[in-house]
């Protein structure tokens, strides 16, 4: 597993202002999440399920929405990084704006704790694959956007990205008071573990509503396989830790914890 703090420049953006928030987010215990998880599990534990007939995606994604994430990392040379946020606050809320682009900017950090002199992307695509495309399409057209890929290709050391689904059980991410840090927990699963992952954190997630830190839940699809990214909010890093150890005192989360790990061959943390 990797973990790392961030620490938010624009934060979870509302999607027609960028750096406004909203606050809290929908509860996962709300009647239509409720049933959603219901249904989900139900088809894990019903019927059997034909990997030549029904993907994993189908099972694990949410049903309701078409939409697609991509999550950026980009590893910053040091001198670089106050030049690299000015740029970045420059161009990419234009994006965001600009109703002729099918996406949204979920949110943009920093790294705080974890791999230094990094930004991290989140970026919604409402349309899936086909939005994607349009998106790429437009932007390669868009003079701006490609002299700021020029400028901003000299100042990166290395870059990846995912493409992502949410799971259906986890809240959608949507925009929240702040000021925040975000923890982005990134786990890499053993290969033919997710199903029984996602059963698992179906139920655990219930256990880490009361102080609605939990923002969003994905499982990679293109790029770096068998990944999946918890992604969390608290007022700071003392909340952090106190919603983490009482987390501890209910009963059936250590249970669900020991047969999560069983299937991680790593695991990150980004702050």
């Amino acid at each position: 597993m990797a973990a790392r703090v961030l620490l938010a420049r624009g934060g979870l953006l509302r999607p027609a202002a960028p750096g406004s928030f909203l606050p809290g987010l929908r509860r996962v215990t709300s009647s239509g999440h409720r049933a959603r998880e219901d249904s989900w599990l139900k088809s894990l534990f019903v019927r059997k399920v034909d990997p030549r007939k029904d993907a994993h995606s189908n099972l694990l994604a949410k049903k309701e929405t078409s939409s697609l994430y991509k999550l950026q990392f980009h590893n910053v040379k040091p001198e670089c990084l106050d030049a690299y946020n000015k740029i970045c606050q420059e161009v990419l809320p234009k994006i965001h704006e600009d109703k002729q682009y099918p996406c949204t900017l979920v949110g943009t950090w920093n790294t705080w704790y974890g791999e230094q002199d990094q930004a991290v992307h989140l970026w919604r695509y409402e349309g899936g694959y086909p939005a994607l495309t349009e998106v790429m399409n437009k932007l390669r057209e868009n003079q701006e956007f490609v002299s700021f890929r020029k400028a901003r290709s000299d100042m990166l050391l290395s870059r990846k990205n995912q493409l992502l689904l949410e799971f259906s059980f986890w809240n959608e991410p949507v925009p929240r008071s702040g000021p925040n840090i975000y923890e982005l927990r990134s786990y890499q699963l053993r290969p033919g573990t997710m199903i029984e992952w996602g059963n698992y954190w179906a139920r655990a997630i219930r256990f880490r509503q009361d102080s609605n830190e939990a923002v969003g839940g994905f499982f990679s699809q293109i790029g770096q396989l068998y990944m999946v990214h918890h992604l969390w909010a608290y007022k700071d890093l003392q909340t952090r830790e106190d919603i983490r150890n009482a987390a501890w005192h209910k009963h059936g989360w250590e249970e669900l914890v020991y047969y999560t790990v069983s299937h991680q061959l790593s695991v990150s943390l980004t702050s």
